[in-house]
């Protein structure tokens, strides 16, 4: 089949590629799609050199499915054009909470693809992903009510140009040179920063928002979510504290053996020196590392856990091929 990827030339985009050359996809053509500033950029896959076409003019009607990888305001301005055509993958925000646009992770609710209706399917946020590939499998034996989670998530979220000045700014501080943010409210380097995206009405942050909104699409309207996502000068991988109460009564050897199981989970639990995971072992690895399984034992049936993930590999770009993967296994073409 014909595959696009829009936003070809960016982080995301980039890493697309790299898991469908991975993952051998039945690729018939591909096309990298990206703004005219980037059109005519060559970028090799499986050997071959492509030629990067411009978003403006590109022609979607040859195309059975498309990844949008480029952020919400070109989702929202050319994804519905090319579901004319082909099925949309999009990696932005702009879809995810349409009631008419499933929101997916294969691992979770495969299922859900079917009640498609705009030929578009929403990729989840970064760290909504991994929490709920690590939450699924005990939601199904337990049944969370409530969770509370703090995030630390690495500059690679907000793109390119926060890595580079993650870098820069390091620079500088250990030069004792004046800096000044460019990407970030404050000094990222040696720092941490509680704000991602912008600020709602009740204080809570758009990113936390949608972890808390697309959680509840995924796993249930019942669960409750309250999030504090913080930015940390770590280059790739998002980690996060995690409080879950559960309905029912648990055990710790249940749990880690429900989760050693579960598909995209990967238990390094050890109660000693090291023995847990951090962004730098999840980077460049598909599974989601769960680590520091313990009661919590100030509230009844509460658990508490760390997980750790490449928000660009597990988060964005692995996860939509898999849902390609699922779309052609189950022969779902679209119109």
């Amino acid at each position: 089949m014909n595959i696009a990827i829009v936003g070809a030339t960016g982080n995301v985009g980039r890493k697309i590629l790299e898991v469908l050359e991975r993952k051998k996809l039945p690729i018939k053509e591909l096309f990298l799609v990206a703004s005219p500033r980037s059109a005519g950029q060559k970028i090799n896959f499986s050997g071959k050199e492509h030629e990067v076409f411009n978003l403006e003019t590109f022609d979607f009607s040859k195309i059975k499915i498309t990844f949008f990888a480029a952020g919400g305001k070109i989702s929202e301005q050319y994804a519905l054009k090319a579901a004319k055509h082909s099925i949309v993958i999009d990696n932005s925000s702009f879809f995810r909470m349409d009631p008419d646009v499933p929101l997916i992770i294969p691992q979770v609710n495969p299922e859900a693809i079917k009640s498609m209706k705009k030929n578009i399917i929403a990729n989840p946020n970064c760290s909504t992903a991994q929490l709920v590939i690590a939450l699924k499998p005990l939601h199904d034996l337990f049944n969370i009510i409530r969770i509370v989670v703090s995030t630390y998530q690495s500059v690679s979220g907000g793109g390119k140009d926060p890595m580079d000045e993650l870098i820069e700014q390091t620079k500088l501080s250990l030069e004792n040179k004046q800096i000044k943010p460019r990407n970030f409210t404050k000094q990222i380097a040696f720092n941490a920063i509680p704000h991602i995206d912008v600020f709602a009405d009740d204080g809570y942050t758009k990113e936390e928002l949608k972890m808390t909104n697309e959680t509840k699409k995924i796993l249930g309207d019942k669960i409750e979510l309250t999030a504090t996502c913080v930015r940390v000068p770590v280059m790739v991988s998002h980690a996060e504290s995690v409080n879950i109460q559960f309905e029912k009564s648990f055990s710790l050897e249940k749990v880690r053996d429900t989760l050693s199981k579960a598909e995209g989970c990967k238990v390094y639990d050890k109660r000693e020196d090291g023995g847990y995971s951090t962004p730098i072992e999840a980077e460049g690895r598909d599974e989601t590392y769960i680590s520091r399984i313990r009661e919590d034992k100030t509230n009844k049936n509460s658990l508490n856990l760390w997980i750790v993930s490449d928000n660009l590999l597990r988060g964005a770009a692995l996860n939509a091929v898999e849902i390609a993967e699922t779309l052609i296994k189950n022969n779902l073409n679209g119109k």
